[in-house]
Parts: C-alpha cells; sequence; structure tokens
C-alpha cells in the first residue's frame, strides 16, 4: 500500500487541462460547421429556385462538398485524439474563412449580404485562441475581404439586373437580416458553450494550483519531520544506553519502585524510538523496511489493535467486513493515516470512538466517528486545508491536512459530516486498485 511519489507536474497537467479544452470547442466547431453547411444548402436552394437568382450551383455545391468533407475529418481526428492544440483550432478557424471566401467569390464577392460572416469567424476566434492567432486569422480574414471587394463573380437576377442594381435593393436588405440573425443566434449558443468550457478549465487549473501549493506544503513538512527525526535519533540512542547501565546498577535493581518506573520509562522511550522509525520510514528513508504483506482486513485489524494500546478511549467500536479480502503491502503512511483521524476523533469524544469498514464495489470506505460536539460550519467548509482546526495551539490542524493529501494520492476521497444524532463522522474512501498487492506480472492479487 505505497503512497505513489511521482507524478505528473504541474506544467504537464496543465497542458493536459488545455487540450482538453480544446477538443471540447473543437467539438462545438464541427457542430457549427455542420449547421452551417445545412444552412447554406437551405439558403442557396431558397435564392435558385424561390428568388429566381441564378447561381453556379455546381461550384457552390462542390465547395460544401469539400466543406461536409472536412467536417467529416474533423470529427474522426475528434474521436481518435485525446489531445487538441490550438494551433489545429486555428487551422479550422482558417479553413472556414477560405470555403466561406470561395462562397461569396461565387455569389457577389463583398456586395453579397453573407460577407458579415467574416465577424463570426473573427468573434470564434477571439474566443477560443491566443492573441498572435487570433489577429492571424483577423488579418486572413480582411485581407480575403479586400480581395472580394474588386474580384468576384457576379451574380445575374431576374430582368438582367446584377447585384449593384437598385431593384434588389430589398432583397439585399432581407440578406442582411437573414446574415445577422443567423450570426447572433450562433454568437450566442455556440460562444456561451464555449466560454462554459474556458469556466471549467480555468477552475480545474485553479485547484490544480491548490494541490500544488498543498502538496509543497507537505514535501516542506516531510523535510522537517525527516530532519527532526534524524537529530533525536542520536539522543534517544544515548538515554537508551544510560537507562541500560542503571538497571545494571545495584541501588536500582534492589529497589522495586525505581526498577518499576525504570521499566516504564524504558518501554516509553522504546515507543519514541518507533515513532521516529516511523517518521523516517513514512518520509522516504529506510524504505521497503517496515512493508509486510498482509492482506487489508489483516491490515485493519493491527492498525486498529495498535492504536487502541497507545491511546486509552472509553469504548472503542470496531466493525470491518472487507469480503472478499484482498492481498497488500502494508505502509506506515496509511497507518499514521488512520491514526490521525483515529487521534482526532478521541480527542473530540475520549469516552467513544467507533470505526468501521466495508467493501463497496471497487472501493473500501472507512468511517471513523465520534460522540463530541461536531465540526463547525466554517471547519467543514475547509476541510482539508492546512491550520484549520478549532484548537488554539501553534500548528494544530495538519493532521487532517495531511490525511487528505494521502488518501488523494491513491486516488480516493475524504469527507467529513455531523451525524444527525451527535457527533461527526470522517468517511476514507479508497479505491481498491491502489491498495491491491501486484503480483510480478504487474496484475493486482
Amino acid at each position: 500500500m505505497h503512497v505513489p511519489m511521482a507524478e505528473p507536474s504541474a506544467t504537464t497537467l496543465l497542458a493536459g487541462t488545455a487540450e482538453t479544452t480544446n477538443r471540447k470547442n473543437l467539438l462545438l466547431l464541427i457542430q457549427l460547421r455542420a449547421l452551417a453547411v445545412l444552412g447554406q444548402v437551405v439558403t442557396i436552394l431558397y435564392v435558385a429556385v424561390v428568388l429566381g437568382v441564378t447561381l453556379p450551383l455546381v461550384q457552390l455545391f462542390v465547395v460544401l462538398g469539400a466543406l461536409a468533407a472536412l467536417n467529416l475529418l474533423a470529427l474522426l481526428r475528434y474521436r481518435i485524439t485525446t489531445g487538441i492544440t490550438s494551433a489545429e483550432l486555428m487551422m479550422q478557424l482558417l479553413l472556414d474563412v477560405a470555403a466561406l471566401t470561395m462562397q461569396l467569390y461565387l455569389t457577389g464577392g463583398a456586395t453579397n449580404p453573407f460577407i458579415s460572416l467574416y465577424l463570426l469567424q473573427v468573434i470564434l476566434a477571439a474566443v477560443l485562441l491566443d492573441r498572435l492567432a487570433v489577429w492571424v486569422v483577423v488579418a486572413v480574414a480582411t485581407g480575403c475581404f479586400i480581395f472580394l471587394s474588386g474580384t468576384y463573380r457576379e451574380l445575374v437576377i431576374p430582368g438582367g439586373h446584377d447585384l449593384a442594381g437598385g431593384r434588389i435593393f430589398g432583397l439585399h436588405i432581407q440578406g442582411m437580416l437573414i446574415s445577422f440573425v443567423l450570426a447572433a443566434i450562433l454568437v450566442v449558443v455556440f460562444v456561451g458553450r464555449i466560454q462554459r468550457n474556458l469556466r471549467a478549465r480555468d477552475a480545474y487549473v485553479a485547484e490544480l494550483r491548490q494541490h500544488s501549493v498543498e502538496e509543497d506544503h507537505v514535501v516542506r513538512m516531510g523535510l522537517l519531520a525527516s530532519g527532526a527525526a534524524h537529530e533525536l535519533g542520536t539522543p534517544l540512542a544515548t538515554l537508551s544506553v544510560i537507562m541500560g547501565d542503571w538497571q545494571q546498577m545495584p541501588a536500582i535493581a534492589s529497589d522495586p519502585a525505581l526498577s518499576g518506573e525504570l521499566a516504564e520509562m524504558q518501554a516509553e522511550l522504546d515507543r519514541c524510538k518507533a515513532i521516529v522509525s516511523g517518521i523516517l520510514l513514512s518520509s522516504g528513508d529506510m524504505r521497503g523496511e517496515g512493508t509486510v504483506r498482509t492482506t487489508l482486513g489483516r491490515f485493519l485489524d493491527e492498525t486498529v489493535a495498535e492504536w487502541r494500546m497507545s491511546r486509552p478511549v472509553g469504548r472503542l467500536d470496531y466493525q470491518a467486513k472487507i469480503e472478499p479480502d484482498i492481498a497488500i503491502v502494508s505502509d506506515a503512511a496509511m497507518k499514521q493515516v488512520l491514526a490521525n483521524v483515529l487521534d482526532n476523533a478521541r480527542e473530540a469524544s475520549p469516552d467513544f470512538v467507533g470505526i468501521t469498514a466495508r467493501r463497496i464495489g471497487g472501493d473500501v470506505v472507512i468511517g471513523i466517528r465520534d460522540a463530541g460536539p461536531g465540526f463547525a460550519e466554517e471547519r467543514l467548509k475547509s476541510f482539508g486545508k492546512p491550520y484549520n482546526s478549532g484548537k488554539n495551539r501553534p500548528g494544530s490542524g495538519l493532521g487532517l491536512f495531511l490525511v487528505v493529501n494521502v488518501v488523494r494520492k491513491l486516488g480516493g476521497t475524504v469527507v467529513a459530516v455531523n451525524n444527525p444524532e451527535g457527533g461527526a463522522t470522517v468517511r476514507l474512501t479508497l479505491p481498491l486498485r491502489a491498495l491491491a498487492l501486484k503480483d510480478e506480472d504487474g496484475s493486482g492479487a
């Protein structure tokens, strides 16, 4: 049951988050392009059939077919790739600008009321891309607009008038209205969805940064604990030697009271040495010297028994139901996690501590409850944050902070709730795949 030590860096996680957001936005562009193709087909047929305007239908439908094929390729790319870069999104928008330019060239150029759809591409770029990429799209769209101002294929309408004729001014206004309504609807619907994707990404990035700060705090405390344990090792060993010499002194050996007190002092000293060894083991020193192959049920039984022997508590209610049991390698870090939660429960409720452990699907759920006053509302809201404690003493509140971080590294969760009947429960949920003993081939036992 080893706590993973190597995790992806914050930079890697942030880059992966950006690529995931880009992937969601690519799907939105695919949906937008599909609607655009459908809308263009309807518009072309309406203008050609209802209004009787002569259009180069073959060329227009070739462009639409190419746009539809591009959309299918983009959809295939979306399905087979987990990460999409910002450059790919920019290329998708530039291809849309190119397709729009070809269609406008065939239908009156800059005199076509749908020329304003260039603005939609610019808006999407401003929302999706970084500053340099946005200006690339703006420059390309502007260049295409300028090109269409002097070079295009004129439309011939019934009566022999081209698009610049005054008799079709009303049709031009109708086209502008349709273009405006279409662009407004697409901006509201799709840009709104893109903004939700970006907000979700920003929230996730903020959470990653908070986790990075907390983990840095844990590393510093681990280094401090390891250094303190190393420094304490020498004086404890010296005291052990001195007390061994005292036990051989006739004056003490002949006095039952002194011998008894000395034996008790030796036992407490041995306990201090065991605590120091546990700190070194948890911080990474002596790794592998204290691990034991066992089962999850036996590990929980032994951990609770060890804690019970060293902490006086009025009543301990322990119930474990791990069926079927799984093989694990015990780790001092997880023992310390459970001890920290149990210590907090005992401090809140010296007369009663309850422990339940059960297997639910692919998880083991450990609940530790007390009969104390429960958590204050502000402590529940910031549960697991460092120095979040109701104890008025320096450094308090780190125990549960360490608990949350260790469990989170294992892929689990820690939740604290106040019980309706009084007291509080801290519930640890751990995935069995993170605890199971691995066989030599890497599969779980």
